[in-house]
C-alpha cells in the first residue's frame, strides 16, 4: 500500500470516525497481538490514539490504517498501534503488602550466596523493576541478584531502561530509598529523579508476549504478574499462566494484583495469601 507523507497531503482527522466495523477489526488485532479484550466502552479512546498515526501517514480512514498496519513489511507500525493501544499504569512500591511479604518471608529462606532472580513480568515504565531492585539491594548488597522487567510496549521499555521519573510518580519510594538510590535531577531537568546506575545495573528489560512461551528467560525465585490479567479473557489469562508457570522455580512465588484471581487455573500454584501464590511439586 502506498501512502502519501502528510507534508504533501493533509486530512482533517480532527473529524474522523472510527466505525463499528473498524472498531471490531482493531479489537481482534489487539486481541491476537497481546490477548487484551478492548470491550465495547472504549471504541473513542482508540479512535483518539491512532488519529495521529492516520495524520502522520495522511490517510482519510482508518480501514487505510488498519490495511497499512496489516502489511507484513511494517512490522515497526504494528509494535506502535500495539504501544497505543496497550494501558500501562504504574508507579513505585504499588501494593505494600508484596513488598512487605518478600521482605520478611521470602528473602530471609534464601539459601546465601545463591543467586536471586526475579521477573517483573508486565513491568510497563519500570517502577515495579526498580521499587523490587531497591528491596534486594537493600537484602543482599551486592551479592548475586538480578532482575528482568519485561513488558509489550517498547515506548514504555524505552523510559525503563532510562530510570528517568517525573518528581510527582515517586510517592511510594521510603525516604531512605530516596537517597540511597535515587538523584534529583537539577536545573532544566528539575522536579524529576533518575534512577542510580548503583541500582540499574542489576535490572534489565525485554519486549515481552506473555502469551508466548519464554524459554529463553530461565527460572525465577519470584514473579510478581500484577494488574495485567484484569486485561484479558479466560482463555488468554490461562494462556499466560501456563507460559508463567515453567519459569517459576519449584518453591518460587507469584504475585497477582487484587483485582485478579487464578484460582483453579494450576494445581501446583498453592494458594499462601490473598495474591500470592506458590509453586510445589
Amino acid at each position: 500500500m502506498n501512502v502519501v507523507p502528510q507534508d504533501i497531503v493533509q486530512f482533517d482527522t480532527d473529524n474522523l470516525v472510527l466505525s463499528a466495523k473498524e472498531y471490531q477489526t482493531i479489537r481482534q488485532f489487539i486481541y491476537q497481538a497481546a490477548g487484551i479484550e478492548l470491550g465495547e466502552a472504549k471504541q473513542a479512546l482508540v479512535a483518539a490514539r491512532l488519529r495521529k498515526r492516520l495524520r502522520h501517514y495522511g490517510l482519510s480512514r482508518y480501514t487505510d490504517y488498519i490495511d497499512l498496519v496489516n502489511e507484513p513489511q511494517n512490522r515497526d507500525e504494528r509494535q506502535l498501534m500495539t504501544d497505543l493501544l496497550t494501558t500501562n499504569e504504574t508507579y513505585f512500591f504499588r501494593e505494600p503488602s508484596h513488598f512487605d511479604f518478600m521482605r520478611q518471608q521470602i528473602l530471609p529462606q534464601h539459601p546465601p550466596q545463591q543467586p536471586f532472580r526475579c521477573w517483573s513480568a508486565a513491568s510497563s515504565s519500570g517502577e515495579e523493576a526498580y521499587s523490587i531492585a531497591m528491596e534486594l539491594a537493600e537484602f543482599f548488597g551486592h551479592g548475586p541478584w538480578s532482575i528482568i522487567g519485561s513488558d509489550i510496549s517498547n515506548k514504555v521499555l524505552q523510559q525503563a531502561v532510562c530510570g528517568h521519573y517525573a518528581q510527582r510518580r515517586i510517592e511510594g519510594i521510603p525516604e531512605a530509598y530516596l537517597k540511597k538510590y535515587c538523584l534529583k535531577g537539577k536545573g532544566d531537568y528539575a522536579d524529576t529523579l533518575l534512577i542510580d546506575n548503583k541500582l540499574k545495573q542489576y535490572v534489565s528489560f525485554v519486549n515481552i508476549n506473555l502469551i508466548e512461551p519464554q524459554p529463553q528467560l530461565g527460572q525465577f525465585d519470584v514473579i510478581f504478574l500484577r494488574n495485567m490479567l484484569i486485561y484479558v479473557d479466560s482463555s488468554k489469562k490461562q494462556q499466560i499462566i501456563d507460559n508463567i508457570y515453567p519459569r517459576l522455580n519449584l518453591g518460587g512465588y507469584l504475585f497477582i494484583g487484587h483485582s485478579e484471581s487464578i484460582k483453579g487455573m494450576h494445581d501446583n500454584l498453592h494458594y499462601i495469601a490473598p495474591t500470592i501464590y506458590r509453586k510445589v511439586i
